[in-house]
């Protein structure tokens, strides 16, 4: 019998195979960097969207002309609210997107046209395309509780509010945030106001 020999690979093979390791490697490499940096990219996404600025699609014809159904926003975590902020907050298992009428310890006072006064200072509501009473059963004028914050919809004819005895006021426990940007539809990108 024969006694086979052992072929040696050539240099220039060698360093082929070494370079196709070497790839191999690198693409594995810049994959699982590339894995990894995506998981820590929609982590930090997540993190920021539920606990500093939560996005939230909107339901309902409450806030129209200023929100539509359908459309999506972004809210800021805040404990601070100004009269005519926009303010989501949930009322039982229901997120409610209302206008921040008046603050702790204010006089709210609506006629029968709808017009909306608060510590007897007459209300400039540019965003309002009607005014209406609306669905009131709070005695009139009413003194907004400490601590609370008395909100209303843009559509008032058809908003069921803080006029409401069964929404009343809202607490900081319920507000999720101030609402200030809208994000979708694309067309209608920006603030909110």
């Amino acid at each position: 019998m024969k006694k086979q020999k052992k072929q040696i690979p050539s240099v220039e093979a060698l360093e082929a195979e070494l370079g196709r390791t070497r790839h191999r490697e690198n693409y594995r490499r810049v994959l699982r960097s590339t894995f990894f940096s995506l998981v820590v990219v929609a982590a930090i996404a997540v993190l920021v969207a539920t606990l500093w600025m939560p996005v939230l699609q909107i339901y309902g014809s409450s806030m129209t002309p200023t929100l539509d159904e359908g459309q999506f926003v972004v809210s800021v975590k805040s404990s601070q609210f100004e009269t005519g902020d926009l303010l989501a907050f949930y009322l039982g298992n229901k997120l409610l997107v209302k206008r921040c009428i008046a603050g702790p310890g204010d006089w709210v006072d609506i006629d029968e046209a709808g017009n909306v006064s608060v510590n007897d200072v007459p209300l400039d509501e540019p965003y309002l395309t009607e005014k209406a009473f609306g669905e009131c059963d709070i005695e009139l004028p009413y003194q907004v509780p400490d601590e609370r914050w008395f909100l209303m919809g843009d559509h008032r004819s058809t908003s069921v509010d803080s006029r409401n005895s069964t929404v009343g006021c809202a607490s900081k426990e319920q507000i999720v945030g101030r609402i200030i940007f809208r994000v979708w539809p694309l067309s209608e990108f920006g603030r909110v106001g």
